[in-house]
């Protein structure tokens, strides 16, 4: 699975100011996480060994699985203060827990025919799932806040193309439908059908689907207020809130929207704005040696 680092130079200085603080909200995660999917997955196995004897157990596990779902919502909460802390969007990290459908009887409850026992094990797989997204989260979050992770992978740099050529430039030129003057927005980089998109920095995916324009669109957020949008696209391969690393594919070149031949129209924004993009794409050399 892909992974995302969004941030920015703010994060990196707050690792430096606040690194042992830091450290150990990262570290309280990573044994939260470890010691909740140990055992989520032993009571599991208990289920599936144990199916036959289940009901004899209802009332444990009951009480087990809601103190799992419990340590889940702390763990969500720690999740919540590690974005605050790396001044991340709140709504690009969500942490809050899922309603798994915890149940069972009552104190006073007939454990006879009427009583219709809840799937354990689907609950029990739900957790898990919930547990592989906030692993993937706190991964994310990891990177953005140990500050040399974080400047090498969100690192704006390069061509969003493998093979290809530069088109179209930044700024004032004819509009190849209506003949006048116009001012583009981004850097148009043209190539074979099919070809590969690439993220130039990690991030997280905010859009991807079709817009008015842009065709289908992928626009990823890096953190810091950058964000890239990669357009026209023939097909996107990745969707909203996936984690995506520098270099990773995330559509195949088209011509979709408001084009004339395939290519990627590339942009670069600060803060909501599109700026040029051409210094970020130079900066490929001083990513490398870093």
């Amino acid at each position: 699975m892909m992974l995302i680092v969004a941030g920015g130079i703010a994060a990196a200085t707050l690792w430096s100011s606040n690194g042992f603080s830091n450290a150990a909200l990262l570290k309280s995660a990573e044994y939260g996480i470890t010691s909740l999917r140990h055992e989520v997955t032993q009571q599991r196995q208990l289920m599936t060994n144990n199916k036959d004897k289940a009901e004899q157990h209802l009332r444990a596990l009951t009480m087990r699985m809601s103190e799992i779902q419990a340590r889940l919502m702390r763990l969500d909460t720690l999740g919540e203060r590690l974005v605050e802390v790396a001044g991340l969007p709140a709504n690009e990290f969500e942490f809050a827990s899922k309603d798994v459908g915890l149940g069972g009887p009552s104190e006073n409850s007939d454990m006879g025919e009427a009583f219709q026992k809840p799937d354990f094990i689907q609950q029990l797989d739900d957790m898990l799932y919930e547990l592989e997204l906030r692993e993937e989260k706190i991964a994310v979050l990891e990177k953005l806040i140990r500050g040399d992770k974080f400047t090498n992978e969100a690192f704006i740099a390069g061509s969003p193309v493998e093979r290809g050529w530069k088109s179209s430039n930044y700024g004032r030129r004819t509009d190849p439908f209506t003949g006048r003057l116009a001012w583009h927005k981004g850097v148009d980089f043209a190539g074979k059908q099919g070809s590969n998109v690439l993220a130039v920095a990690g991030g997280v995916v905010t859009w991807s689907g079709y817009k008015k324009g842009y065709g289908n669109l992928v626009e990823i957020n890096h953190g810091g207020g950058y964000s890239t949008r990669y357009g026209h696209n023939a097909e996107n391969i990745v969707a909203v809130g996936e984690v995506v690393g520098k270099g990773d594919v995330v559509a195949k070149m088209g011509s979709t929207g408001r084009s004339t031949g395939p290519h990627v129209h590339f942009e670069v924004l600060l803060n909501g704005k599109q700026v040029n993009p051409t210094q970020y794409i130079r900066r490929v050399d001083v990513a490398r040696k870093n």
